[in-house]
């Protein structure tokens, strides 16, 4: 059975994997703990026929009811709209510089497109085991005449310059390169995600980190623990001094 495509990427071996991830929008504001939790599951974009997409206004709205609170979102789309993409990390953006907040973004399975777009406001991003990171070219159907055509590849040049700024505010290799993997379709694993700097860890370097901090603390906890015995039995240890008897004989002062 052909799998009927959505997305025109030049890569095909994961159209069934990407057309297969459940559509999923959901906020929560835990007020107690300063978060608001944000799940981004499925495609990108506003729809006119369908509600099983997350659009520009979806998390607009969100935002609006977060007081302020860091915001935590847990990533899983094969992108959309690239114009929803962009308007999602702009809102992402300003709302962090407004309230001070920080932005962690966890990519539990894709991150691509215009997925990819929106990953780049975090603080910090988390790829997890498995997961995909991918960028590419933008794209159009456009029907009319030649100079329609020519028309349109102007327009889609400068979005993909406003994208390629976008993937720069991370980046750590020059702009031609990621130029380059744009036109080429590039798709990163987590690891190589970060090491091209659009990601800051994976999943596992979380736990390891996680696991240090507590192999510290119990180390720190240990010493304290020594310490605290070790005066213990300095006390026990020390002689009981016998009072001092009075006497009639003068002592010397140095001075």
């Amino acid at each position: 059975m052909k799998v009927k495509r959505l997305f025109n990427y030049k890569n095909t071996q994961y159209d069934e994997q990407l057309m297969s991830i459940p559509h999923n929008f959901a906020v929560k504001h835990n007020e107690n703990k300063s978060v608001t939790e944000m799940t981004i599951y499925g495609i990108i974009g506003e729809s006119y026929w369908s509600d099983k997409y997350t659009s520009a206004i979806d998390v607009d709205n969100a935002l609006k009811e977060a007081n302020g609170n860091n915001v935590v979102i847990r990533l899983n789309s094969p992108g959309g709209s690239a114009f929803d993409g962009i308007a999602i990390y702009n809102r992402l953006v300003s709302y962090k510089k407004e309230h001070n907040a920080k932005i962690t973004i966890y990519v539990d399975g894709w991150a691509c497109s215009a997925a990819s777009v929106i990953a780049m406001a975090a603080d910090e991003l988390i790829m997890g085991l498995g997961s995909m990171f991918m960028i590419h070219e933008a794209s159009n159907i456009v029907w009319g005449s030649k100079g329609d055509f020519r028309s349109e590849a102007d327009v889609l040049e400068e979005l993909e310059d406003g994208i390629i700024d976008i993937y720069m505010t991370k980046a750590n290799v020059d702009r031609e390169e990621i130029r380059t993997k744009v036109d080429a379709e590039t798709w990163f694993s987590a690891n190589k995600a970060v090491e091209i700097g659009f990601a800051t860890a994976t999943s596992s370097t979380v736990e390891d980190n996680k696991d240090e901090e507590i192999a510290n603390l119990k180390n720190q906890m240990q010493d304290m623990k020594n310490q605290i015995e070790n005066l213990t039995n300095q006390q026990k240890q020390e002689p009981t001094q016998e009072p001092v008897q009075p006497t009639n004989k003068r002592k010397g002062f140095l001075f």
